[in-house]
């Protein structure tokens, strides 16, 4: 009957009244944490037999598919924190593996429960000799993205008791076993791209300092990384370690809502950060930068962009999320001046400031909220560590494995997930008849 009212439950707070004007029927609809359940848009039918009302949101734009204590972000403020502390503050006086425990726990370690979790990290960082002999299988170009990808999903046929998921011990000594050998297998891909014998750990070493070892040792009985370098790889690490649910925590967690093994679905969070669209921007910068060639010429190049003409496009401006300052972007930026007084690669470093400082008092860009994000300046501290670009993204999957396994289990132990399936809107063809156009009469038995 017009102006009908349903309900799917008696409510008192917050809600919305929806009125259908198909039927006449108004709906209430409760609202709790400023969302709806869009399974409450069921109610909503012309017919008893309908399906239902169902919201249409294509890539995720405005829809909430979990609820989350590991990663605060507000893009309009700027503001990231990991379990409620500022990512300034972590880049500034945490290590990695402080935030790493702090991603999954939701607390800081202790002194006892530090040393005990840096001890075990150290004691996984080998890799069963025949992961090794799989990597020298790749050809000798091979992107190191794709090796990687492979040999995290390999760790699960090594530890066949890691798809016991419930069992709190295997969680523990997963998260353990892949902070440890991810870096690795991404050293052991590095080394084999480049034709150089694989270097082992050396356990003596922290856990950044260790991995620098893997990549760059050759004959010296002992490696030592410059301070500022070991520092850089630690704080990006930290930088780079979760953010919410983007495109690949996304893939990880809803891999893992099929209970598979955590190795699997870490894989699946490799592979999606492969695309360019996720990891690869700041391989992008470099491509600008390089475009530019000298800071004489950003004028005309941002007048380009702003045209539109050509094929001309600001990278490491603009995000997704935040519409202001990255607030990533400022710290990284300090960090990429302290590396480059160490390697000198100034030239791209120029170009990048004048960029920015153009762009910044460009009302163009203001208007549009186009500001630098995290992959402006990552690009250029890897460039001047010589680091090859199809690397990059690499050392970005390496520090996320603290994010994506931490959001796995949450995933996990949220008793509101179910396996992930998405809803669709068929717009194919009705039913119809099969009429061929081949001719079949040889298939016929003379």
């Amino acid at each position: 009957m017009p102006g009908q009212t349903a309900t799917a439950a008696p409510v008192s707070g917050d809600h919305l009244e929806i009125k259908d004007s198909r039927t006449g029927k108004t709906y209430t609809v409760p609202i709790t944490d400023g969302t709806i359940r869009t399974a409450d848009l069921r109610q909503i039918k012309v017919k008893d037999a309908d399906f239902g009302m169902m919201g249409y949101d294509p890539a995720f734009m405005n829809t909430a598919s979990c609820r989350s204590s590991i990663t605060y972000i507000d893009g309009d403020q700027g503001i990231l924190r990991y379990r409620g502390y500022p990512i300034e503050q972590l880049a500034e006086k945490a290590s990695f593996l402080e935030v790493a425990w702090l991603l999954r726990h939701g607390e800081l370690p202790t002194q006892t429960e530090y040393d005990q979790f840096t001890h075990d990290i150290t004691y996984h960082t080998y890799v069963h000799e025949n992961i090794k002999e799989f990597l020298h299988g790749f050809r000798y170009d091979a992107h190191p993205m794709s090796m990687l990808t492979a040999g995290v999903a390999a760790l699960s046929s090594f530890y066949p008791t890691a798809k016991n998921i419930h069992d709190k011990r295997e969680r523990d000594i997963a998260f353990v076993r892949l902070l440890a050998k991810m870096p690795t297998i991404a050293a052991f891909a590095y080394r084999h791209v480049k034709g150089l014998p694989y270097v082992y750990p050396d356990n003596s070493l922290p856990y950044n300092e260790n991995f620098l070892s893997m990549i760059a040792r050759m004959s010296e009985s002992k490696y030592e990384a410059h301070p500022a370098y070991a520092r850089a790889i630690d704080v990006l690490f930290i930088l780079h370690a979760d953010h919410e649910q983007n495109c690949s925590t996304s893939a990880v967690r809803a891999v893992g809502s099929s209970h598979v093994d955590p190795y699997s679905a870490v894989a699946a969070g490799v592979a999606t950060l492969y695309g360019p669209l996720h990891g690869g921007a700041n391989e992008a910068v470099l491509r600008m930068l390089n475009e530019i060639g000298d800071p004489k010429n950003i004028p005309a190049f941002i007048d380009a962009v702003k045209s539109g003409k050509g094929e001309s496009r600001l990278m490491g401006f603009g995000h997704r999320v935040y519409k202001s300052y990255d607030p990533r972007a400022k710290i990284v930026k300090k960090l990429c001046e302290d590396v480059l007084k160490v390697s000198g690669s100034a030239k791209d470093m120029d170009i990048a400031m004048e960029l920015e400082r153009i762009a910044l008092s460009d009302e163009y860009f203001i208007k549009r909220k186009l500001y630098p994000n995290v992959d402006f300046y990552t690009g250029l501290i890897y460039k001047s560590m010589k680091f090859p670009t199809d690397y990059f993204t690499v050392l970005f999957a390496i520090a996320r494995t603290a994010g994506w396994v931490a959001q796995w289990e949450e995933m996990l132990l949220d008793k509101e997930q179910k396996i992930a399936r998405p809803r669709q809107i068929y717009t194919g063809y009705d039913e119809r008849k099969y009429k061929s156009a081949l001719d079949y009469t040889h298939r016929i038995a003379k």
